[in-house]
């Protein structure tokens, strides 16, 4: 059986060596605990003025300044104590947030001894009405480095992290006397336009990824496919280039690095790639397997779907996918990894060389040859 698991709850555990970490509390001297400032040091500038709203004129303006300050004022706890990470992220929270991404990730990132950490708290829809919070951080990933630290931890009342329903899609969180309201992402009446839903399309739901872009995530009964469509129904937050000026059909997001084929038989575009390198990095922009809209499947079509494609799966899955005896969730990535450009040629030879239905998806799976 090919396996194939997407597991974002827990994130991978590679744990450098106790002496690296030993070595790397030692030069930071912010592990456990920092020192009062020495007398005579000058206050930080604070500005009494809020920043811009969205829309006026400095939004979104950020400054190397700040990203300094972040490194000099590394926050002090005990990198290694889950609870104290909790308390820092929690304690930067305002009173309410919004969760876009559609598995319900609430992510963030903070620096601790001038590395970065980031993260994410969770409502997963499988038991964030039992009362559990997800909670999971570890160093950024780079190419030239390893994972130092990794950690993982569900929230619940015996943490004193007390998770309450207060309506459809909204949550109240509270910790040590203070109330956070998390708002998920109400898409329950996002619904493609005429044309994009083709012959054999089943509808499984909105997703809205973390890169900012938003899809309709499709499975066709008699491919057995799956597919991501770019949601064009409002502002597109990327520019689209064509791959090759002779070739528009195929178009690159200059943010997210995503591909996407026009479709010659539809009104869509079909996400045929995303870049390898944010994948192995697991940023923002590593593709919208992640982000199922696990709020808005209804009933068995997901698990349905999946046996369709993977009948020896049967008994396996839940309805959204998870593995029952392990831990992560059927991978559903209809696209390729691509680790550089010219790696989207194949779909250029294929695509525009077939000249019907069957022959023209089936140039967009990844598991054709190049």
């Amino acid at each position: 059986m090919l396996m194939q698991i997407h597991n974002q709850i827990r994130p991978r555990l590679r744990r450098a060596p106790a002496a690296l970490l030993l070595g790397l509390s030692m030069a930071t001297g912010q592990a456990v605990a920092e020192t009062a400032p020495e007398p005579g040091t000058p206050e930080p500038l604070v500005s009494e003025r809020s920043g811009p709203a969205a829309g006026e004129p400095g939004f979104g303006v950020t400054f190397n300044q700040g990203l300094i300050d972040k490194l000099q004022g590394a926050p002090a706890f005990d990198i290694d104590d889950t609870m104290a990470a909790f308390a820092h992220v929690f304690a930067a929270l305002p009173d309410a947030v919004t969760v876009y991404p559609t598995e319900n990730y609430f992510y963030f990132e903070f620096t601790w001894g001038g590395i970065g950490f980031a993260g994410n708290l969770r409502l997963d829809v499988a038991d964030r009405d039992d009362g559990v919070l997800h909670f999971a951080y570890f160093s950024k990933n780079e190419p030239w480095n390893t994972e130092l630290v990794s950690r993982y931890k569900p929230l619940t009342a015996a943490d004193d992290v007390i998770v309450a329903k207060a309506g459809d899609l909204l949550y109240d969180v509270s910790y040590e006397g203070r109330t956070v309201r998390f708002a998920l992402n109400d898409l329950s009446d996002v619904v493609p336009p005429d044309g994009v839903i083709a012959a054999g399309d089943r509808y499984l739901g909105p997703v809205f990824d973390e890169s900012g872009l938003q899809f309709y995530l499709l499975f066709n009964t008699k491919r057995k496919d799956f597919l991501f469509v770019l949601n064009e129904q409002g502002v597109v937050d990327d520019l689209l280039l064509p791959f090759h000026p002779d070739h528009p059909a195929l178009q690159v997001g200059s943010r997210t690095g995503f591909a996407f084929y026009e479709d010659r038989f539809a009104p869509r575009k079909i996400l045929v790639g995303v870049y390898a390198g944010n994948v192995d990095l697991n940023t923002y922009f590593d593709g919208p397997f992640d982000q199922l809209p696990d709020n808005f499947i209804a009933g068995e079509e997901l698990r349905e779907a999946i046996l369709a494609k993977h009948p020896d799966l049967d008994g396996l899955i839940d309805r959204l996918g998870a593995f029952r005896t392990q831990e992560g969730r059927f991978l559903v990535n209809p696209y390729v990894n691509y680790g550089y450009p010219g790696a989207l040629d194949r779909f250029l030879r294929c695509g525009d060389q077939a000249l019907n239905r069957k022959k023209f998806y089936a140039c967009l799976a990844p598991e054709i040859s190049p």
